[in-house]
């Protein structure tokens, strides 16, 4: 709960597509998520240069397939599907903001669009090593179905990877959950 002048006031969470020219600001808020992520694996530093690169080239060539969450009108997260199908290429809540749902909801709005567009599966994949983001999805129904080590031409090296997928289906009121 946020306290404006003694009173309590609801957060206002509000989802939306990204806007052509924020670049900056979602590949920012993609570099502090990913350098938490990184820092308990160990090899962040090393990368960081490639990885804010990366995630502004990213952002500003494919911001049509980029999802944003607010928090009380300030960007605190994104999601994208790179290539609009079912699978999440990328899931970013900014630090600052962590601890108050925003995850579950990008999440939930993600995978309403996957369902709506036909598919009945998401999939994602993360660094073998992000528990955190790991422990995330399989809350919400996710489970690990590989584990490979790829090269990776972003970040120019070679980066284990666990892949996650999650069976989608309609439940009669307008929302999905695990099948």
């Amino acid at each position: 709960m946020l306290y404006f002048g003694g009173k309590s006031e609801v957060p206002l969470i509000h989802i939306r597509n990204a806007r052509e020219g924020e670049a900056e600001l979602l590949s920012e808020i993609g570099i502090r998520a990913w350098q938490k992520a990184m820092a308990s694996i160990g090899e962040g530093d090393a990368m960081v240069d490639a990885a804010r690169s990366a995630f502004f080239n990213f952002v500003a060539g494919s911001w049509i397939t980029v999802t944003v969450i607010e928090w009380n009108g300030h960007a605190a997260g994104w999601a994208a599907r790179e290539t609009l199908d079912e699978k999440i290429s990328d899931f970013w809540i900014d630090p600052h903001f962590t601890g108050h749902g925003l995850g579950s909801a990008l999440l939930q709005n993600i995978e309403n669009d996957i369902a709506a567009q036909g598919f009945d599966t998401a999939l994602m994949q993360t660094h073998s090593g992000n528990s955190e983001a790991i422990g995330f999805f399989q809350k919400r129904g996710y489970a690990i179905h590989w584990l490979s080590i790829a090269y990776n031409p972003k970040l120019d090296r070679d980066v284990p990877s666990v892949g996650l997928s999650k069976s989608l289906e309609s439940v009669g009121d307008g929302t999905y959950g695990l099948v």
